[in-house]
């Protein structure tokens, strides 16, 4: 077999070109797109960059499709790192020559390594879409990697964590009532109940920032199947940490 071809680029914008069995995952987990993004007026996809609180990092996006599945991929407790256009991959399938730029790498606690191609349902059946897959999913194979097709989630739980991102950043919100808010977890069931128990010593302006911070980072869990509210049934999660 010929071995795939494989070009990233670093952190500090070198490109390394090697093949499949022998990427670094920890450098093209670190590193920038390899291709560069390019705006415009009147382009049709919406692109931007992304905060990410994993990795304490910017990280580029080319749709609101691509948004959503990024915003989740940052909020997973067990993703610790997460690179957008990561590498391209050249290789035979067959007697055809591909080339293909997958969207996301996400790198996982216990060492999994996801590759994330990002397309709307209707374009992901499409017979040339349905043959590059299985293409990505055979050489990811090759590496014990997962490969991962997403056409997206439950939308009720995507705005749920959508809004919570608004409370990502630890430097707009109250820190220092971390600790009250976490003292009144244990015998408040609700977010509203957690807000008013604190009402009497703190602002609920202040309280809530710091509440949904705290279920943005892990600290407490909430149930996001249903649109957030005071009535969202929340709890300390069992040895959080992150």
């Amino acid at each position: 077999m010929v071995p795939v071809e494989v070009r990233y680029r670093q952190a500090d914008g070198e490109f390394v070109q090697t093949t499949l069995d022998r990427v670094v995952v920890a450098e093209a987990a670190a590193g920038l797109p390899v291709r560069d993004f390019r705006w415009h007026k009147g382009r049709k996809h919406y692109s931007g960059w992304y905060y990410a609180t994993t990795g304490d990092r910017l990280v580029a996006y080319e749709s609101r499709l691509e948004l959503a599945r990024l915003l989740l991929a940052d909020f997973a407790r067990d993703v610790v790192s997460v690179a957008a256009q990561p590498f391209q991959l050249i290789g035979d399938d067959g007697d055809r020559r591909r080339r293909h730029v997958p969207d996301l790498l996400l790198v996982h606690a216990d060492g999994l390594v996801t590759v994330v191609d990002v397309k709307p349902a209707e374009r992901a059946e499409e017979a040339k879409f349905v043959e590059q897959f299985a293409w990505m999913r055979r050489l990811c194979s090759l590496r014990g990697w997962a490969f991962e097709v997403w056409s997206g989630a439950d939308p009720v739980v995507v705005e749920n964590v959508r809004f919570l991102a608004g409370y990502r950043r630890p430097q707009v919100v109250a820190t220092e009532l971390f600790d009250e808010v976490l003292a009144s977890a244990p015998t408040q069931r609700t977010i509203g109940g957690i807000e008013k128990s604190l009402s009497g010593r703190q602002s609920v302006a202040r309280i809530r920032p710091a509440l949904l911070h705290l279920v943005w980072s892990g600290a407490l869990t909430a149930d996001l199947s249903r649109p957030l509210s005071t009535r969202t049934p929340v709890r300390l999660t069992e040895g959080a940490g992150r």
